[in-house]
């Protein structure tokens, strides 16, 4: 009893200090989740050696898998950036469903151009068409720019193969085929409420005297004209890996060694799934475009760079899961709610949201709360990890606001004033948390 309590103050220190460490000393995540591994351990009084070598096959066996999964998946987003295949799927949804639909069309390009790019990537890249449209139509950039900012960041947040969302997919055990199927069955309600129908509810439609003169000062924003590939092929290509991973999941059941449940398990394993994903994109997006193995080549390699920060964060990550099963502050949080009341659902998702609250990054809220709640699992037999994923995604969504990149990336590019901001778009996200959460709740009561 009384170790159980010390071990629960020893998480409860290391939480407190990873957003001090983050927030008032500005230490770079992954410093702060080391950091915080240590006192994990010293607090459980693990011998130092075994810390290390804890710490080293916690970040080992995370990144093991993981760090293929997202040079892959970085490379097929880079490929779709380069491409112009996001502005192809953009220009014929609005050619298709008109200026009027114009904030559906954004939410519809944000949820499908998300799946392989980064928040800052897709919404950076989708800007221009948001300042084309609301110039010719005289719409708010609000009401165009929120959709696609909420679409970004929820599938960001609970769609493998998004690095943090496939990281904690591979830290609480769960089937990666699964996830997909489960975060698009909660991530589609949620990108409508909190997207379309949030704006059409709290942001004014027509764009403000300042925001008419915004946009004509941004006249050439979208660029030149170029050559762009096919929407079919475009959405065939960004869909492949999550069709054949879901292929995966679909043939399961099917007895073992007939012939199509051999081939789904090959190819749909994550890493095949995006190494045919990828291979297939050098050509659609690529070699079709008229472009050079040569240029595909320099343009793999700018895509690595960028990965590494999100490395760093989902490795530090696993070594505190790991510490933290390692230490028996796993055991301890299992004993604490063995006879309590507590949803682990709700909670999962709580967690995840206070941490993007308090430390400003949607990732590292992820992979925090996948480290504490992955040994609550015991307290739950009955409750699928799939849905514990989602939750933690569901939870990081929500409060993207001064502390996080996200926030400032939007309320600059829309022009708009911080408290605008804060309104419209952390409102937003809070709103999409929360609907995410009631989606989740659902789904579980559903699969009994």
């Amino acid at each position: 009893m009384q170790e159980s309590t010390w071990l629960l103050g020893v998480l409860f220190t290391s939480i407190a200090l990873i957003i001090i460490l983050i927030m008032k000393v500005r230490l770079h995540a992954f410093m702060a989740l080391v950091i915080a591994c240590f006192v994990v351990g010293f607090g459980a009084g693990m011998p130092v050696s075994k810390i290390i070598s804890t710490l080293e096959s916690g970040i080992g066996g995370t990144l093991g898998f993981l760090i293929a999964i997202i040079g892959l998946g970085g490379i097929l987003g880079k490929i779709l950036e380069e491409s112009g295949g996001a502005e192809r799927l953009a220009k014929t949804l609005l050619d298709n469903l008109g200026s009027k639909r114009a904030h559906w069309v954004m939410a519809i390009v944000g949820a499908i151009a998300g799946i392989p790019v980064f928040f800052e990537v897709g919404f950076v890249l989708l800007i221009p068409l948001v300042y084309v449209v609301a110039r010719e139509t005289k719409i708010n950039t609000l009401f165009l720019g929120i959709p696609l900012a909420i679409s970004l960041m929820t599938i960001h947040c609970i769609l493998p193969p998004h690095p943090a969302a496939m990281a904690i997919t591979v830290m609480m055990g769960a089937d990666v085929g699964t996830v997909i199927i489960y975060g698009l069955l909660v991530g589609i309600p949620t990108i409508i409420i909190a997207g379309p129908i949030w704006v059409n509810l709290y942001c004014g439609r027509e764009a403000s005297a300042n925001q008419q003169i915004f946009l004509k000062a941004h006249g050439e924003s979208a660029g030149a004209a170029r050559a762009m590939p096919g929407f079919g092929i475009t959405l065939l290509t960004i869909g492949l890996p999550l069709i054949l991973m879901v292929f995966k999941t679909a043939t399961a059941n099917l007895p073992d060694g007939l012939w199509v449940k051999v081939a789904a398990q090959f190819v749909g394993n994550p890493l095949i799934a995006l190494m045919i994903s990828v291979g297939f994109a050098y050509w659609s997006l690529g070699l079709r475009q008229r472009r050079t193995m040569t240029e595909l080549l320099e343009l793999t390699q700018r895509s690595f760079p960028a990965l590494a920060n999100i490395i760093f964060v989902i490795g530090a990550g696993g070594a505190f899961n790991a510490v933290l099963i390692e230490s028996g502050v796993g055991k301890a949080i299992s004993w604490l709610l063995a006879g309590s009341d507590i949803n682990l659902i709700i909670l999962a998702w709580f967690v995840a949201w206070l941490m993007h609250f308090a430390v400003g990054s949607a990732t590292v809220a992820m992979v925090s709360a996948a480290g504490m709640i992955h040994p609550m699992l015991a307290a739950d037999p009955h409750l699928k990890p799939e849905i514990l994923v989602i939750a933690i995604g569901a939870g990081s969504i929500g409060w993207a606001h001064v502390t996080d990149s996200a926030f400032w990336v939007v309320k600059e590019y829309l022009n708009v004033s911080l408290s605008e901001a804060l309104k419209k778009f952390t409102g937003g996200t809070v709103v999409a948390s929360i609907v995410a959460l009631m989606a989740t709740l659902l789904l579980n009561y559903a699969l009994g």
